[in-house]
């Protein structure tokens, strides 16, 4: 019997259901206890007014508004009494706050007016590119537009000042959520990089404490890219428009100054290049792998380093031509040996911090008179979480083993010449990056020190958290015990305890008011340095130029102006400040008294071919 022939199979017979009677009830359908709590189902096609205003509640409530939120409630009271008196008053001293308030008032007051003069400030006359003979604060532009004079310059200043800790805050708090953490974690990670003890030091350095942008601008490059460290790339995350975002965060934070937007521009580089032989090595590209990021990706990136470099190169080029004009400018071995700090300096905490500041006074005698740029203690409670996170952690032992190891390499370049004598360190990079030799505070690195401790910190401390959830699960209801709930909050709230800050608020002086009507250019006596830094801020009412100014270096001219003024008014200070177009001399009364400059006050001057006026708060000198 061949196979044609076989008999068909038996299809199997459908066993049917037993119908129920027509009129016999439904069985009882048994209700979920806690279905009456869930949501209501969503309409399908909601109304315009229900989108919006869904998406209004869900940009209020999202993690990142509440943590922004949260970022500025800290802030405030971190800082407090800087808004007590915002319009009086100063963080720190009158010294270099003064300075840059009227960095921010002259920037705005040049957005208002005439752009192309931006490097020609009003201060150190007759001087060419003046803006540029420190950092310029120049991303902070915008806040210059609103008011002029003093009060504004101060209101200015105590504002920015707030913001720009809350933005360091939020930055770290969102680059370690990319990364990985949890949200405890990344707490505790804002925290340490916003509040670090190091920093009450630096409260007279705006341009220092103003890092927020670095930690943001890497949260936002990774995002963009799709990577984290406890997950890795994955293409299919990528956003571009991230990406492009993160490039011109960095532009931003590039622009508020080189001292630590150089080190910035660097470590950008350094990741990028790392990342393009990486991504070459593993992927294969140009043999048989896909392009995992797409030309999207890769464009935008492109256009965001192009607008970066752009940023940082127009910048560059005013520092270039003032390097051009004041060789002298340039910092030596032997300046930056002075604020090299040793091994003691990072586990010293400056006077201003409430904790350590008078426990510490001996160590900071030891460090000698620059103990204020070498005391740099990023915090105990920070580096014993950082150390929990070398063993226990969400980091793998690798990613463990390289944050460890960034620390002891940004540490050995903080050391600058006390580590070595900086070579190989500190000063091999001198040597041989651009813009470097322009840096004399190695102790400033230590902003990567602290950034990548508090990423062991947060991988520890996201660790105990989740362990803490493990263990509860056992539990009826399975959430942790409020004491074990309670325990996961200590490391940030002993974080911030190590914050907390004694930094004074002294009134700033008012403007004498014979300069708020003398006859520009001017130059005010007594010059020195930190009487001069009262007189710029003083300037802002009309920006009016002023011989004045201080810096980083003095310029050959002003120190010649302020050795030849001891003798004013004789002739030949007078020649020469006509030679320089100078039209009025100010001798302030209170502040000439036990200078050089107070002889001035009783001087004649007759036979000399100027006024002399006698006013309440000085003597005005008229060069005709």
């Amino acid at each position: 019997m061949n196979g044609t022939d076989a008999a068909p199979a038996k299809e199997p017979t459908a066993v049917k259901e037993p119908v129920a009677p027509r009129h016999a009830a439904p069985e009882p359908v048994e209700e979920d206890a806690f279905a009456r709590f869930s949501p209501a189902a969503e309409e399908e096609s909601p109304t315009r007014p229900r989108r919006v205003l869904r998406g209004v509640r869900y940009a209020l409530l999202h993690e990142w508004a509440l943590a922004m939120y949260a970022s500025l409630a800290l802030a405030v009271a971190m800082t407090w009494p800087t808004l007590r008196y915002a319009a009086y008053t100063i963080p720190q001293d009158t010294g270099d706050p003064t300075l840059q308030a009227w960095q921010m008032a002259w920037s705005g007051h040049v957005l208002k007016s005439d752009w192309s003069q931006l490097w020609n400030s009003n201060s150190f006359y007759p001087e060419k590119y003046s803006f540029a003979f420190s950092d310029t604060l120049l991303g902070y532009a915008p806040a210059g537009l609103f008011g002029t004079g003093l009060e504004a310059a101060l209101v200015r200043y105590n504002v920015m000042y707030v913001l720009l800790h809350a933005l360091a805050f939020f930055g770290a708090y969102v680059l370690v959520r990319q990364l990985g953490s949890g949200k405890t974690g990344a707490a505790v990670a804002g925290a340490a990089f916003a509040y670090a003890p190091w920093r009450l030091a630096q409260a007279g350095h705006m341009h220092v404490m103003s890092v927020g942008g670095i930690a943001l601008a890497l949260a936002m490059l990774a995002r963009g890219h799709g990577y984290s460290l406890r997950h890795g790339y994955r293409p299919e995350l990528r956003k571009p428009g991230w990406a492009l975002a993160g490039w011109l965060v960095a532009a931003w934070q590039i622009s508020l100054g080189f001292g630590i937007g150089l080190p910035f521009a660097y470590a950008l580089a350094g990741i990028v290049l790392v990342s393009v032989i990486t991504y070459f090595v593993r992927r294969k590209w140009f043999w048989s792998e896909p392009k995992p990021f797409g030309w999207k990706l890769l464009s935008f990136d492109a256009a965001g380093g192009l607008i970066f470099a752009a940023t940082g190169g127009l910048m560059a080029l005013a520092y270039f031509k003032v390097l051009e004009l004041h060789p002298y400018a340039e910092r030596s071995d032997v300046e930056v040996s002075w604020y090299s700090p040793p091994l003691l300096g990072f586990f010293t905490s400056p006077a201003q911090s409430m904790p350590w500041g008078e426990a510490h006074s001996g160590a900071r005698e030891a460090l000698g008179w620059a103990a204020g740029e070498t005391s740099l203690l990023p915090g105990f409670v920070l580096y014993g979480l950082a150390f929990a996170g070398l063993i226990m952690s969400i980091w793998t032992l690798r990613q463990r083993l390289l944050l460890f190891g960034g620390v002891v390499l940004t540490v050995i370049l903080a050391m600058g010449t006390k580590f070595v004598g900086g070579r190989p360190g500190y000063m091999t990079l001198y040597d041989i990056l651009p813009g470097w030799s322009g840096i004399r505070t190695p102790g400033r690195l230590i902003i990567w020190t602290t950034l990548l401790l508090a990423i062991l910190a947060a991988g520890a401390v996201t660790a105990f958290v989740e362990q803490a959830k493990t263990v509860a699960e056992d539990r009826v209801p399975s959430r942790p015990h409020p004491l074990l709930r309670l325990a996961t909050f200590l490391p940030l709230l002993l974080v911030i305890v190590e914050g907390l800050n004694v930094t004074e608020h002294p009134v700033v002086p008012l403007q004498p008011q014979s300069m708020a009507t003398a006859q520009a250019p001017m130059l005010v006596l007594p010059s020195d340095p930190l009487t001069d830094m009262k007189v710029m801020v003083w300037s802002t009412d009309r920006m009016a130029p002023i011989v004045n100014g201080n810096s980083g270096f003095t310029p050959a001219t002003l120190g010649e102006i302020r050795e030849l003024t001891k003798t004013f008014p004789d002739q030949a200070s007078v020649n020469r400040l006509r030679e320089l177009g100078v039209k009025t001399v100010l001798v302030l009364r209170e502040e000439a008294k036990g200078t050089p400059y107070e002889p001035a006050l009783t001087a004649p001057a007759d036979g000399l071919g100027i006024e002399r006026v006698d006013a309440p708060d000085a003597v005005v000198f008229t060069l005709s």
